[in-house]
């Protein structure tokens, strides 16, 4: 694993710890103080505590797992692990949200309730203190790694800050003499925790169908490809995310007459200039590309090596002594080069004529379009 990993799997952990402390002590306090007070929209407030407190449990588990190292099983890595974990979090989130608002209605209807005592007032005014606390600690860590979980455990805490504003709202609203206030502020939580309940299972569910990374980031992929020495195009660049990292394989077009070695090289420099440049992206495939093959005829249905060679050394036989070929597959025909040791060379004169006699002997197989003859 390599030292970044290693540090971002031991920042998560430690922020989960840390905000599993926290919460465990909140959703106590509010828990046990909405019940003493009878504050549904604080008793609602705890239920957001505890949801908070199994999100940190799902952060840990997943911190552990997701930062493996590719297996055999996970050949890409573990990162959708943590897009796993993200929808699971969005949807405990929602189930989170509608029993709560399902409480609170069945509050909301009944003739008899209470005022909450002043004690929910400081259970509330707690909780905002804690949890913003949480939010500004778990953000900038988020940040300062890039972890799309951490955001969203984050948010989670601004929303869960943000509902015990409403809770204290609700709960002095109460105390004040307005009527059902309490029941109105746990609805109110209820329709937060939904939307960003909603809002995390949405963007995970987009990441586990292969959604691409941004725009912005595959312009600036194609912009580096273009750039490098020996690329003449790029004609299909495609992206996939995996939880916190992003893989990508892309049809570079060179030069139809390069070696393989130097296809590879130009193949290896891509791949190392897009993980340089793109840090999401960990694993790129590279496909070298003679020709354009969205406009120009395929070649996939030309014969391979050994059977052209059975065939040349049966059209050409006794033609040629101590000769090594090459073939070139483009727009769908076969050029041949025919390699000869410099101490056959004779004449100019001669070359031609045995050139178009290997020429002739091919002519009419439509798989074959030139022969070229070459000294070395």
């Amino acid at each position: 694993m390599s030292e970044h990993l290693t540090a971002r799997k031991k920042a998560t952990q430690r922020v989960s710890l840390v905000s599993a402390i926290i919460n465990i002590i909140l959703s106590i306090v509010k828990l046990v103080v909405g019940f003493i007070s009878n504050s549904a929209a604080l008793i609602a407030d705890g239920l957001h505590s505890v949801s908070d407190l199994l999100s940190d449990a799902l952060v840990y588990f997943v911190a552990q797992h997701a930062h493996e190292e590719p297996d055999e099983q996970h050949p890409y890595g573990h990162g959708r692990f943590e897009t796993a974990a993200t929808l699971a979090l969005g949807i405990l989130l929602v189930l989170v949200a509608l029993g709560i608002a399902w409480d609170a209605i069945i509050h909301l209807l009944d003739d008899h309730v209470e005022a909450p005592g002043q004690i929910a007032l400081w259970a509330a005014a707690f909780s905002i203190v804690a949890n913003e606390g949480l939010y500004w600690y778990t953000l900038v860590v988020a940040k300062q790694y890039d972890s799309e979980l951490l955001k969203a455990n984050a948010w989670h805490h601004r929303t869960d800050a943000i509902s015990s504003v409403v809770v204290l709202i609700g709960v002095g609203g109460m105390m004040l003499g307005i009527p059902y206030l309490d029941a109105i502020a746990a609805i109110l939580v209820a329709l937060m925790i939904l939307k960003i309940g909603w809002s995390l299972g949405w963007d995970a569910l987009q990441e586990l169908v292969d959604s691409s990374l941004d725009a912005e980031l595959v312009e600036k992929a194609y912009s580096i490809i273009n750039k490098i020495d020996g690329v003449r195009s790029v004609h299909m660049l495609r992206t996939r995310r995996h939880g916190p990292t992003a893989a990508a394989d892309v049809h570079v077009q060179v030069s139809p007459r390069l070696t393989v070695s130097e296809g590879h090289m130009i193949s290896q420099v891509v791949e190392d200039q897009l993980k340089r440049a793109i840090k999401e992206i960990e694993d790129v495939t590279v496909h070298i590309d003679p020709e354009d093959d969205e406009e120009a005829p395929p070649s996939r249905n030309l014969p391979l090596r050994e059977k052209v060679l059975a065939y040349l050394d049966q059209q050409w036989a006794g033609m040629l002594d101590g000769h090594h070929i090459n073939l070139h597959y483009l727009a769908g025909r076969i050029d041949i080069e025919v390699i000869l040791p410099i101490a056959n060379f004779r004449s100019l004169e001669q070359t031609e004529t045995l050139k178009q006699q290997l020429q002739q002997a091919v002519s009419n197989n439509p798989d074959y379009r030139s022969v070229a003859l070459l000294y070395r």
